[in-house]
């Protein structure tokens, strides 16, 4: 049944935001020299390494770390980086991850491959039975602002309790903390 909503829901939203990623596109395009997509390096389901597509927000020189521990975050945005991550659009080509079947609209949010904290305590907690997903209930709980024990706390709240009517509730809340740009620190 999930999948099958993933994929019904990965149709609407090509259709849905087909423009404006083609918009961004070229504007990342036009903006910055460098790929429009960044492929990240992410832990998914069963501790298995996967690449994510983003759209580039940050300058093609940037450390492939946590935005978190860069020192001065505002000098490796792109002109129209900044303005993608508060919107959350930069997380709009993990549709295709979600068609590729490594990742699901709803499940923990995958770790960078070094947030070796993040990846250890999700281990021992069982987090990675789940497949990683675009949003999930640590994100609509605090996102960037939580602990990495608060945010697998969340994560393992969602394993021991995931059903369509709780992804639903997820997405629905995703909708409106996307809109509120609520937990965006950077």
């Amino acid at each position: 049944m999930k999948r099958l909503f993933d994929i019904l829901f990965c149709i609407l939203a090509i259709v849905i935001f087909a423009l404006p990623c083609l918009f961004i596109s070229v504007l990342l395009k036009v903006t910055s020299k460098g790929p429009i997509l960044y492929w990240s390096e992410r832990v998914g389901r069963k501790d298995l390494n996967f690449k994510m597509p983003k759209f580039r927000t940050m300058k093609t020189e940037t450390p492939a770390v946590a935005t978190h521990l860069l020192e001065d975050t505002n000098d490796h945005y792109t002109f129209i980086g900044k303005f993608l991550r508060k919107a959350s659009l930069d997380e709009l080509p993990q549709i295709y991850s979600v068609l590729m079947n490594e990742m699901s609209f709803v499940g923990p949010r995958p770790a960078l491959f070094n947030q070796y904290d993040l990846i250890e305590l999700r281990r021992k907690k069982g987090v990675y039975e789940l497949k990683p997903g675009i949003t999930g209930w640590a994100q609509i709980n605090g996102r960037d602002d939580l602990s990495i024990k608060d945010k697998v706390g969340f994560d393992v709240e969602y394993l021991h309790n995931q059903s369509f009517r709780f992804d639903l509730r997820i997405i629905w809340l995703t909708l409106i903390r996307v809109i509120k740009k609520d937990g965006v620190s950077h």
